[in-house]
């Protein structure tokens, strides 16, 4: 489809054009394709539409136009294309489907060619950038955004046309021009550019009287119209008629239309006070960064691992800020490490800081780097990407205008990146190693001993990273001479060369730390390399040292004494976090991987994830935080010590958020998959699910998955394809969940696992039931069923019991459901699970009101609620709560409930359920609907049905609309209502649920509560 505002607004698909209807939908639609890709407020698109005096159901009038015109769109092929979004709506299509968009991007490529001395091809891109106009803009919409929107875009149609008629009149083709700027100067008589222009056309078609008639002409109307003289580009235009001289310089192209409002993102990391050297380098990244140019701006920086790349590139980068007025992106790219930043995690970080919500983020690389280019585009913007392994992993990271610049470090020159400017970083020269030296040491110690000093730095290779740490070293040890230090790295020089990261001198430099280390801080330092954690808790080392907390806590603090490690982050109970080094961790992974048996890498990986997994999982509880004599942690820490680690365990993992998901990924590189596959689940059932981290549970899930199937361990293939498929419903994405459970369900099946099949079967009905495919979950609860009662699966079979009692109340087998909705509260009963028990006696009520037995229902859901209450559980006493009021309705009593109806929504409101907000806002509305209260009703269920469509629920869409038709029908609107029950009923009978057989709802208001106890149905 093509979405066309440069004219009649109007959206073709293929060769026709389909109907939007009257002038607001079409305002609608022009106001989202304007600003198409971005989320336009509910409360901007009731201003466009009626400007400052809306009606009292403007929002309910907007659904209505949103669904006419998905309706409308669907015909051509894509009804989600207005996609619902973060409290407004957004044109989910490629901005190329939009002819403004088409416009302003060929309309930009001109001006840049003109710019870069291209006539010819600067001509032919601004004449497609107006081919795209078909007359007035907005054709067919009202109200003043639409007119002021419409003068907007023709100031940019004149604006282009002006551009295209300066070159052209540099390439001396004004006779062609002039019919068509007469025309222009006849429409816009007080515009003064277009009318020297014309002067310039006729001056060299050779009929220089007529341009000096054009000028006196414009004098006239100017003084008569403005009572002002002509301005500067007149009078030149004027004054070079007169001299019979070439027309004056064009002016300066400028970018068309106000940049959208964005977040300024400000991510460039602290710059040190102690940078040294580099003047020269400086200098010239300075001004490559800073000087105005119509190419691109990309400087990659090179060099040997601790030469200083990140530091250099932070510090120019602040030297320069202010020249990227509207902001400065960071990323760490990682490059030296095994898990390296994928381009595009690092891209959704950066939209994120352009103000992009989470739910807007494209999933694919490709679509974010389009959209990262879009925001970027015309903006001044700086790009810092440290540490970069390879061209392709910078590649998708570069914006594509020439305001933008992008500073890169790598180990190795990008001679890849097609046209940056590469600058290698040499090592410092040694007054600029001495002086940062004497920076870092303090005081006159270096300078008392100069040639212990230069030898220092010498063998330190005047790389930055390893004198920092020599200077450290010296300077947390006052009583040392800089000849011992000296004398010392002197004697292991010979050493220091056999090792093999890098280059010789980052090696040498990290080396002589770790071999003044004792050996069990080696030790440390080393696993904690092959753990491959950047920020921990000091608890971390017990495990893999096999130590208790306290030694554990001592020797992580002899490392950040060794300048190994630094203190990260206190948190208000004192306790400390610790970070690792990129160059570091690097290092002590190869010394990992070089004097650790493959056996011992293995066995500490497991020890420190168990313990992980404990943490986990004791955080996840209510109760006091104390280890299980016999799992992992209580062999390292003692209950005192777990209870201090998890003083705030949401602060806890946050802290560890990152740390947990590497641990998962690295336990799974090592094929470790027992303990990947339970990590991974307990983080999704504590946390990421909580939490809705529903990144973190793709990516832990997926290692995991990777490990298990590359390992042959079918059993945790099948449990981690059940977690996938869980993560899919909690996203509401239910055709990719019911995939994933089956995928599960042939992998135990594979395995020859009864229990695993009959267990994969219930987590699919529960799926396909909500997804209202009622006859494939009652298929796959029957065949659950029987295996799970001959395994002895006693709470999974009072599971299953209460899925089937619910899918056979769907399918109208009331009967049936209340044999099966009984047993199951009688299993949960006995069981002693309080809030299952109290969520199966919901459902029992509901199978009572469906069959009309008002009293029994309300009886069950009133226990339901008392229960609930009693654990305070808020968002499932809601759910017991509407349960009765539903049935207060029928009682003719909705309105001694209304204020409890009116909190359960606030508690889903507040606890950001969906699908519990469009269940409130249906029964409220069901309320209004029984005691006369029309229009109230309608707001109801017209925002009912719209969190419907928002979570792709059908058949709970149908029933809104179902009510919808009897209220419409209320209010006179006859149409929409048989519209509303049409597809109601289209959408019961399809998927079979009962209501396909109830006849079409006849309306009866409630009478006066005292009056009508007793009422009807």
């Amino acid at each position: 489809m093509e979405f066309h505002v440069l004219g009649q607004v109007e959206v073709a698909s293929g060769d026709r054009t389909i109907g939007l209807g009257g002038p607001k939908p079409r305002t609608l639609l022009a106001l989202l394709a304007v600003q198409a890709g971005h989320v336009v407020p509910l409360e901007q698109v009731i201003d466009a539409i009626w400007g400052e005096e809306p009606p009292d159901q403007a929002r309910a009038a907007v659904y209505t136009y949103v669904s006419a015109l998905r309706r409308a769109l669907a015909d051509g092929g894509d009804p989600d294309v207005i996609a619902r979004s973060g409290g407004g709506y957004r044109l989910a299509v490629d901005l190329d489907q939009v002819d403004l968009h088409v416009f302003t991007r060929n309309l930009s490529a001109g001006r840049r060619a003109r710019a870069a001395g291209e006539p010819d091809r600067a001509i032919a891109l601004i004449r497609q950038a107006l081919g795209v106009w078909r007359g007035t803009a907005l054709g067919g919409t009202q109200g003043r955004w639409a007119e002021n929107e419409r003068a907007r875009l023709e100031e940019l149609r004149i604006a282009a046309l002006e551009d295209r008629v300066d070159v052209e009149l540099e390439t001396g083709e004004g006779e062609s021009l002039v019919p068509e700027l007469t025309s222009a100067v006849a429409a816009h008589p007080l515009r003064e550019r277009l009318r020297a222009q014309l002067m310039l056309a006729l001056h060299q078609s050779g009929r220089r009287a007529d341009a000096l008639a054009c000028y006196q002409d414009g004098r006239t109307i100017l003084l008569d119209e403005l009572g002002l003289e002509p301005g500067p580009a007149l009078q030149a235009a004027h004054d070079h008629v007169l001299r019979d001289e070439p027309g004056p310089q064009a002016e300066p192209p400028h970018e068309p239309g106000a940049a959208r409002q964005v977040p300024v993102p400000s991510q460039l990391p602290y710059d040190i006070a102690d940078f040294t050297g580099r003047a020269h380098e400086v200098a010239e990244l300075t001004r490559r960064l800073s000087e105005e140019t119509t190419g691109s701006r990309l400087c990659a920086v090179y060099g040997k691992p601790g030469s200083g790349k990140s530091t250099f590139a932070t510090h120019v980068a602040h030297r320069v800020r202010e020249h990227f007025p509207d902001g400065r992106l960071y990323a760490s790219l990682r490059g030296v490490q095994a898990v390296r930043a994928d381009p595009a995690e690092v891209l959704a970080g950066f939209l994120r800081a352009l103000g992009v919500p989470d739910q807007d983020i494209p999933a694919g690389l490709e679509e974010r780097a389009q959209l990262y280019r879009t925001m970027l585009a015309d903006r001044r913007i700086l790009v810092v990407l440290d540490d970069a392994s390879d061209e392709r992993q910078v590649r998708p990271l570069l914006p594509g205008g020439h305001t933008c610049a992008v500073l890169v470090t790598s180990r190795e020159r990008l001679g890849a990146v097609g046209g940056a400017v590469h600058l290698h970083l040499p090592v410092l020269d040694e007054p600029e190693a001495l002086e940062l030296l004497s920076r870092v040491v303090g005081g006159t110690r270096v300078a008392e001993h100069p040639e212990a000093a230069r030898e220092l730095v010498r063998l330190c290779g005047n790389l930055p990273l390893a004198v920092r740490i020599a200077g450290a070293r010296l300077a947390a040890r006052p009583q040392w001479k800089v000849g011992r230090l000296t004398e010392r790295l002197r004697g292991q020089h010979r050493i220091l060369q056999e090792l093999t990261l890098g280059d010789l001198e980052v090696r040498g430099s990290l080396a002589l730390s770790y071999d003044g280390l004792a050996e069990r801080e080696r030790t440390a330092l080393r696993r904690l390399g092959l753990l491959d954690v950047s920020s921990f808790g000091a608890w971390v080392a017990a495990p893999l040292l096999g130590c208790d907390g306290d030694e554990a806590e001592e020797v992580v603090e002899r490392l950040v004494d060794a300048q190994l490690l630094d203190v990260s982050t206190v948190d208000d109970g004192g306790a400390m976090r610790y970070q690792i080094h990129d160059l570091t961790r690097a290092f002590a992974r190869e010394r990992g991987e070089a004097e650790e048996t493959a056996e011992s890498i293995r066995e500490v990986t497991t020890r420190a994830a168990e313990c992980w997994l404990e943490l986990v999982e004791l955080a996840g509880r209510r109760g006091p935080h104390v280890p299980a004599e016999s799992g992992s942690l209580a062999r390292y820490l003692t209950a005192a010590q777990v209870d201090e680690i998890l003083t705030d365990p949401d602060a806890w993992f946050d802290a560890e958020q990152t740390g947990l998901v590497g641990v998962v990924e690295r336990v799974s590189d090592l094929d470790l998959t027992d303990v990947a596959t339970r990590l991974a689940a307990a983080l999704c059932s504590s946390v990421f699910a909580v939490r809705n981290l529903f990144g973190q549970w793709w990516r832990t899930h997926n290692a995991a998955l990777a490990a298990a199937r590359r390992t042959g361990d079918r059993a945790g293939e099948a449990r981690l394809l059940s977690g996938l498929g869980w993560l899919r419903y909690e996203q509401d994405r239910f055709d990719e969940s019911i995939a994933y459970h089956e995928q599960a369900l042939a992998a135990h099946e594979l395995d020859g696992d009864r229990r695993g099949q009959a267990m994969s079967l219930l987590d699919l009905s529960i799926v396909q039931c909500e997804y209202g495919q009622f006859a494939q979950a009652r298929h796959s609860l029957d065949l659950a069923l029987p295996e799970l009662r001959e395994l002895g699966e006693q709470q999974a079979e009072v599971q299953a019991l209460h899925g089937l009692g619910h899918v056979l109340t769907e399918q109208g087998e009331l009967d049936e459901a209340l044999a099966a909705a009984e047993l199951a509260v009688a299993g949960y009963a006995n069981s002693g699970a309080v809030s299952s028990h109290a969520v199966a006696l919901r459902s029992l009520s509901l199978v009572h009101r469906a069959a009309g037995r008002l009293a029994e229902a309300a009886r069950y859901s009133q226990e339901a609620v008392n229960l609930l209450r009693g654990l305070d559980d808020p968002l499932m006493s809601a759910y017991a709560v509407q349960a009765l009021v539903k049935v207060r309705i029928r009682q003719g009593r909705g309105d001694e409930v209304r204020d409890d109806m009116l909190a359960c929504l606030a508690t889903c409101h507040e606890m950001q359920d969906g699908f519990g907000q469009g269940l409130m806002l249906r029964t409220l509305g069901e309320l209004e609907l029984a005691a006369g209260r029309f229009l109230a009703a309608r707001t109801y269920l017209e925002r009912s049905v719209q969190w419907w469509d928002a979570l792709t629920l059908p058949v709970w869409r149908a029933r809104a609309l179902r009510d919808l038709a009897t209220t419409l029908d209320a209010l006179g609107e006859t149409a929409r209502a048989e519209a509303a029950w049409t597809e109601a009923m289209g959408i019961f009978r399809l998927h079979g649920s009962r209501e396909a057989g109830e006849p079409r709802p006849v309306l009866r208001i409630s009478k006066p509560a005292e009056s009508s106890r007793s009422g009807s149905r």
